[in-house]
């Protein structure tokens, strides 16, 4: 009997592996060189040298000019990530404001807008068509530079879910088909944009894949990040990959009910943690016209604002006291408005923390709650980043339809 035989592997396919293979390991190492890929990727250094010069000609690595002899041999060119060519946008939507940003193959964030406006008072459409706006703008300027969208991500407010907000509380959003309606969008303004990919995820997941691949972490990569805006926003990361939960909609940590009998939430349940920790609901009990503000009559010991921010440490600490007890980070991050806050909300966050958290790893002074890097940026940033996770997974096909062309 004939044994049946391996199909083999397709030349082109494994090609495009190895591209891929080489183009992270140079991004990940930020600057090396072409025998440090060699070792690093188990490929010959013939084989790298024939994949680097591929995709110096695709203008994805570029020769920095300078040598580093840091192995055995002749001192090797360093190679580094292009920062012209394909581009991530990233578009941010929140209540209060949408952000727009260019981030190029490096990770850098090179152009970047902002407009501060209620959310609240316009229709989706109208809201989705003023992102559009931002973010062609934003590409104009990017186009001055030499970058071309790869893709759109889109980081938004509630539950996303097939490139649709199913439910947006804060904005009262239902069942809102984003990635089109903002697709129609930007084409109808930059009619080349027609057919960039553009894909959606909850703002909270967005800003927790920028803190894990731009902030501080170190070694982390299990950890809650908490977003504090109008709302409160949660994602969890374990093992360097999101949780999403079988529907996608994990992390929904602003409407853990933290008192039974307290104030009615958007959401329609009572007691929400953002009723109490949220961005809007601290400046009503403190009294104050924004987060500067907040956190100047904190620093002049204003009781009012002293004891709004104590209280929104204690539901957090009740909040995230559950989330720890259930999932075992080994950190908690808090993003948005709290690092601004966090000299007044941490001694009764930690407090419940201490005090609820079974393992007992959570004292004050164990050092696992900080605050997000001020380099992870924003969710605009996590969004545009995930479009360079594509482009680095398969450059060849990026690289063309970034220069306008096709390649098979």
């Amino acid at each position: 009997m004939n044994q049946p035989t391996e199909p083999k592997a397709d030349k082109s396919g494994v090609r495009r592996h190895n591209l891929s293979l080489v183009l992270r390991t140079v991004h990940e190492a930020g600057e090396t060189t072409r025998a440090a890929v060699a070792a690093r990727v188990g490929l010959t250094r013939p084989a790298v040298s024939s994949l680097v010069e591929q995709l110096l000609d695709l203008g994805l690595l570029v020769e920095s000019g300078k040598t580093f002899s840091g192995q055995a041999g002749r001192p090797g060119t360093v190679l580094k990530p292009a920062d012209t060519g394909p581009a991530g946008l990233g578009v941010e939507i929140n209540v209060d404001y949408v952000t727009a940003c260019v981030a190029d193959l490096t990770g850098a964030d090179r152009v970047r807008r902002t407009e501060r406006l209620d959310n609240r008072a316009s229709g989706a459409g109208e809201v989705l068509a003023r992102a559009a706006r931002i973010a062609a703008g934003a590409l104009d300027e990017a186009a001055g530079l030499g970058l071309a969208p790869a893709g759109a991500g889109l980081a938004l407010p509630g539950l996303v879910s097939g490139g649709t907000v199913r439910q947006a509380p804060n904005l009262g959003w239902n069942d809102v088909p984003a990635e089109r309606l903002f697709a129609e969008a930007l084409t109808a303004l930059r009619p080349a944009t027609a057919g960039l990919p553009v894909a959606s995820d909850n703002e909270a997941n967005s800003a927790a894949l920028a803190e894990l691949w731009f902030g501080s972490l170190g070694e982390v990569r299990t950890f809650l990040h908490l977003t504090g805006e109008i709302g409160v926003g949660g994602a969890i990361v374990v093992h360097g990959e999101l949780l999403r939960g079988a529907h996608g909609f994990s992390g929904e940590i602003g409407h853990v009910v933290v008192d039974a009998e307290g104030p009615r939430c958007r959401c329609g349940a009572r007691g929400c943690l953002e009723q109490y920790a949220g961005q809007a609901a601290l400046l009503a009990s403190a009294g104050a016209t924004g987060v500067p503000d907040l956190a100047r009559r904190a620093g002049a010991r204003e009781p009012r604002a002293l004891a709004a921010l104590a209280e929104a440490g204690r539901m957090l600490g009740r909040a995230l006291s559950g989330a720890v007890n259930l999932l075992d980070p080994e950190a908690v991050v808090l993003g948005g408005i709290y690092p601004h806050l966090m000299p007044w909300l941490t001694p009764a966050l930690t407090e419940e923390l201490a005090d609820r958290v079974v393992s007992g790893l959570w004292t004050p002074d164990a050092g696992r709650l900080r605050p997000a890097s001020a380099a992870a940026t924003d969710a605009a940033r996590g969004a545009a980043a995930l479009v360079l996770r594509d482009v680095l997974a398969d450059p060849l096909t990026h690289a063309v339809a970034a220069a306008g062309g096709r390649r098979d």
